[in-house]
């Protein structure tokens, strides 16, 4: 039986799902996945325009604005994806990914396109909102420095039966 967040999923209908998804997970993806027609907090507010069950409210945006000025860019909400640097998607993916206020955050390599204080910054946020919202968070990174941050590490290497040094 499929648990997540406390929650039986195997008898959720396909739309329960979805409406599952969208209020308790946060996504950061590897590729960012921002819209291109979309400026920067249009792409935080992202996931209010793709379910109904989130009401676009303007203590949302400002939650978003907020955000956006945790990770320094506050003066480039209006900005287009392409006008910005690889490691700034990466901080609107972040944002985009928190704005909800997610149970769970699934990050793929979330702060491999970011320098090092940036890096940090990011991390520390990252573990704070978790703390602060008793949220979960699992996270696939090749950076071993970041590594002493979790409580659990699971080397898949484990599973895979791949050779090599292990963190």
């Amino acid at each position: 039986m499929a648990e997540v967040c406390g929650v039986s999923l195997s008898r959720y209908s396909s739309r329960d799902l979805q409406d599952f998804r969208i209020l308790r997970l946060g996504l950061i993806f590897q590729q960012f996945e921002l819209l291109s027609y979309l400026n920067v907090l249009e792409n935080v507010l992202l996931p209010f325009r793709l379910n109904p069950v989130l009401e676009l409210k303007p203590s949302w945006r400002e939650v978003a604005s907020e955000l956006l000025l945790e990770v320094g860019l506050g003066d480039k909400t209006g900005r287009f994806p392409s006008a910005l640097s690889q490691g700034e998607r990466q901080r609107v993916a972040v944002c985009r990914a928190l704005v909800t206020q997610p149970t769970l955050l699934l990050c793929d390599e979330p702060t491999a396109n970011l320098d090092p204080e940036n890096r940090d910054h990011i991390m520390g946020m990252l573990s704070k909102y978790c703390e602060t919202n008793e949220a979960s968070m699992l996270m696939v990174t090749h950076d071993h420095d970041l590594l002493p941050r979790f409580d659990r590490i699971v080397d898949i290497r484990e599973f895979t039966g791949s050779k090599g040094e292990k963190p």
